[in-house]
């Protein structure tokens, strides 16, 4: 009960990897002790974690008590590890893939699945470079172009070869948002110099959307010095953004001079043959057999590269009603009903009342702050027939939901695609609410 409660919540705040990397890692490592009908407590093997774990124990509080759906504590202690007497101790070793959490990476991101043509190939050149010369090829590499194009699985990508060939580097993949936010807190705590030893002293920096930064003074001036100090000292600078230095509004010239003292790639958005690309590889880790002239009708059809894995979830699920296999037919009849979806004119609206009424939910709580799986379950649902149905994008359907950010809405319709393959009933429930439109 204790154990599957906690993997529960761990599932649950899933998303804090994106957002707060660092605090999702430290949760993780936490053990479940006690539970009772107000508080958990947790073990830990050291005190520092203790410490950190007070200052940031509101938020996991917080989540916490969204998951339970009721008022939650915690309790952090110290638990001595149990070791013979007549054992060495032995030195904790992380594994890999604690190194890659650690540094704010996710798995998926790899060389060898980022598929390469003409639209990125001097991206994935320099990107190269810089792991065999890091911090003498190109420093800063800047990569822009809009979304979905590849920017952040080839940043993570050199930092993961970069980490894989000598795990003791300090390596930090950080979103522009999350700088800011950290910075910001440390300064209503009064404890600048910490957040300056977790960034000036790097040996690889990645700030994704650095973007965000602009037009806040205070926030320019710490990365500005957060830049020199790494590049002095021998480190690698990358970063990413939707446009380039130039065009970057509100960018301090001496940030604009230093973004582009190194290397500025744009990164063009996939072609047709980069999409059938990509989705042979989604297909390959997926484990989901298709032909490559499958591949290719649903490459030209589908011209977003970030919707090419939920339509090919959507695709093998309805291909699982009858042999199970994707062949031309089942996809020339899934992108006949959605042109006929878009003809009937079926409104965000019109979706999001259906699924409120499947449910028996209110308007408010699918659209409100509520987090228990009752109104969760919905939400998704809900995210996954905008996209699926009417074809919204995900910052459309953030705004429709009142989602903060459009990654939750890309979490939600890829949990539901995925959960429809595996739990033939759950489908069934979807294919009703679909069939209501009609």
């Amino acid at each position: 009960m204790l154990l599957s409660y906690w993997n529960g919540f761990l599932e649950h705040i899933v998303d804090e990897k994106e957002k707060n990397p660092t605090l999702y890692s430290i949760v993780k490592q936490l053990t479940p002790i006690e539970l009772t009908d107000s508080k958990i407590k947790l073990g830990c093997d050291n005190s520092g974690f203790v410490i950190l774990l007070q200052k940031r124990s509101s938020i996991i509080e917080k989540r916490l008590s969204e998951y339970s759906s009721k008022k939650m504590g915690i309790e952090v202690v110290v638990v001595a590890k149990k070791r013979k007497k007549e054992e060495p101790l032995l030195r904790f070793e992380p594994t890999t893939e604690d190194v890659f959490s650690k540094s704010g990476l996710n798995q998926s991101y790899r060389f060898d699945n980022f598929a390469v043509s003409s639209s990125n190939q001097v991206a994935y050149a320099a990107a190269q470079a810089v792991v065999k010369s890091m911090s003498r090829a190109y420093n800063p590499l800047f990569l822009y172009g809009g979304v979905g194009v590849g920017k952040t699985h080839l940043a993570q990508a050199i930092a993961r070869k970069h980490l894989e060939a000598s795990p003791g580097k300090k390596v930090l993949f950080c979103p522009g948002d999350l700088f800011m936010n950290e910075l910001i807190e440390s300064i209503r705590e009064k404890n600048t110099p910490r957040f300056r030893r977790k960034y000036r002293w790097l040996d690889l920096l990645i700030v994704d959307d650095i973007q965000f930064i602009a037009g806040k003074k205070t926030v320019q001036e710490e990365f500005f010095h957060t830049f020199n100090t790494i590049v002095s000292s021998g480190g690698q600078i990358i970063l990413t953004s939707d446009r380039p230095p130039k065009e970057i509004k509100d960018l301090q010239d001496r940030l604009r001079s230093r973004f582009s003292g190194g290397l500025t790639v744009d990164i063009q958005k996939p072609d047709f043959e980069l999409r059938t690309a990509i989705l042979l590889i989604k297909a390959r880790e997926k484990n989901i057999p298709i032909d490559i002239d499958v591949a290719k009708i649903i490459a030209d059809q589908v011209l977003d590269s970030r919707e090419l894995e939920g339509t090919l979830l959507s695709i093998c699920a309805k291909a699982l009603l009858t042999d199970g296999k994707i062949n031309i037919g089942i996809v020339e009849s899934y992108f006949s009903r959605e042109q006929e979806n878009i003809i009937k004119k079926i409104s965000p609206s019109d979706v999001i009342k259906t699924v409120c009424s499947y449910f028996n939910i209110k308007l408010s709580h699918i659209k409100g702050s509520g987090r228990s799986e009752n109104i969760a379950h919905p939400r998704q649902v809900a995210m996954y027939l905008l996209r699926k149905e009417l074809g919204l994008k995900f910052e459309e359907i953030a705004y429709i939901l009142k989602r903060k950010n459009h990654t939750t809405i890309m979490y939600g319709v890829e949990r539901v695609g995925a959960t429809m393959i595996k739990d033939s009933v759950f489908k069934q429930e979807v294919d009703r609410i679909i069939s209501s439109f009609k």
